[in-house]
């Protein structure tokens, strides 16, 4: 059996953190990216995308 620290636990809690809020950040990143697309491929590329999996658009 072993006991983790308060300060391993402290830093595990502080990379998960950083984990989601670099995954928020990028998954932003993509939508406003391919929905501001001005090129029509990329726009229509990942309207279809929507589409496919459910999530609704318009």
């Amino acid at each position: 059996m072993t006991l983790s620290t308060p300060a391993e636990r402290a830093g595990s809690a502080t990379s998960s953190l950083g984990a989601i809020l670099a995954a928020a950040l990028l998954g932003a990143a993509l939508i406003f990216t391919a929905g501001l697309a001005q090129s029509e491929a990329l726009h229509d590329a990942a309207h279809d995308v929507r589409h496919a999996t459910g999530f609704p658009c318009h």
